[in-house]
């Protein structure tokens, strides 16, 4: 079993039956003793940044996803941004948060290109141990080696992509039906 931790991708088993995760690619942005935090990397929603009440003087707009379905009220980004500081690094020139300040600057003077930067409402949660439970019971498939082109990849067929790109059995998986009484 491969070992979950911050930067891990996680990806929904094709049958997972929870319509929160089905189908879906999760970045781990933190995995401790306490629990883990995440966001669905391919679920859009159908507001954009402007919709943010903070947010909607800036002179950047973009579409925002549901990280999870827990605390739809919490703004949260990932990115490629080396200069943002505070951020937390969690692969190959991937990042989580930072100093909204500066942020909010850098958006505000068009110096951050769209495709950089990823905006999420919600999270995903998980206790002490549970998401660990979840990969033993084959709820999860964990990458540890995904991020080094998640903004390079298409957020619609994100899931299938990553499996294909995993290759074996995963390949496989990435072409199962939704539904396969339709088959």
């Amino acid at each position: 079993m491969t070992k979950v931790k911050s930067g891990s991708i996680l990806i929904s088993e094709p049958f997972l039956g929870d319509p929160n995760f089905e189908r879906t690619v999760v970045l781990v942005c933190k995995h401790d003793e306490e629990g883990s935090f995440g966001l669905v990397l391919n679920r859009k929603t159908n507001l954009k940044l402007s919709d943010v009440p903070e947010l909607e003087h800036l002179n950047f707009d973009m579409e925002l996803h549901v990280g999870g379905p827990m605390e739809h009220n919490t703004l949260h980004y990932i990115h490629q941004l080396t200069e943002l500081t505070e951020s937390i690094t969690l692969g190959s020139h991937v990042f989580w948060g930072g100093d909204f300040e500066q942020l909010k600057f850098l958006l505000n003077t068009s110096k951050i290109d769209p495709d950089d930067i990823r905006f999420f409402l919600g999270y995903s949660g998980w206790s002490a141990g549970q998401l660990e439970d979840e990969i033993k019971n084959n709820v999860w498939i964990v990458n540890n080696s995904a991020t080094d082109n998640l903004f390079h990849l298409n957020t619609d067929s994100l899931w299938r992509d990553i499996l294909k790109q995993m290759g074996g059995k995963y390949k496989i998986l990435s072409n199962y039906p939704i539904d396969p009484s339709l088959n």
